[in-house]
């Protein structure tokens, strides 16, 4: 099974969390493609247009070519590159399993996830049945 996961990466909180997470996903034997792992910017590519250019036509390319999407989501925190992953993921009609790292939540990523753990479930969630869970903490 193909997973894209989604996340921040911007401070150490968020890249602690992206890095469990991959060690979770690749230990349970998926193949994860993760932006973080595949910097596109080189010498090669160091100009900033070229360089977001080969960026977004990668995450996109490997969202199409997945299963399905996790996205670690830290709640009302403002993260377009990551909402983009996730909308884009549900509107091409992949499923988006919602890590829910914050106190609260925005209603458009909830709604649209099929389902919402914690990190700790990503040890054991059901990939192949991806069985719904709802969130049920404060909305925004």
């Amino acid at each position: 099974m193909k997973i894209y996961l989604a996340s921040p990466f911007f401070n150490e909180d968020e890249l602690n969390d992206v890095i469990c997470a991959e060690k979770i996903l690749l230990g349970r034997g998926f193949e994860v493609f993760s932006p973080r792992l595949h910097e596109v910017r080189t010498d090669k590519i160091a100009d900033p247009v070229l360089w977001s250019r080969e960026t977004f036509e990668t995450d996109r390319e490997n969202i199409d070519l997945c299963d399905c999407v996790v996205m670690l989501y830290r709640g009302a925190y403002s993260d377009s590159g990551t909402a983009w992953e996730c909308g884009y993921a549900y509107g091409t009609g992949k499923p988006v399993i919602v890590v829910q790292l914050g106190s609260d939540s925005n209603l458009m990523v909830h709604e649209g996830c099929r389902s919402n753990i914690t990190l700790d479930g990503l040890i054991d969630y059901d990939f192949e049945l991806k069985p719904q869970q709802k969130y049920s903490g404060k909305m925004l």
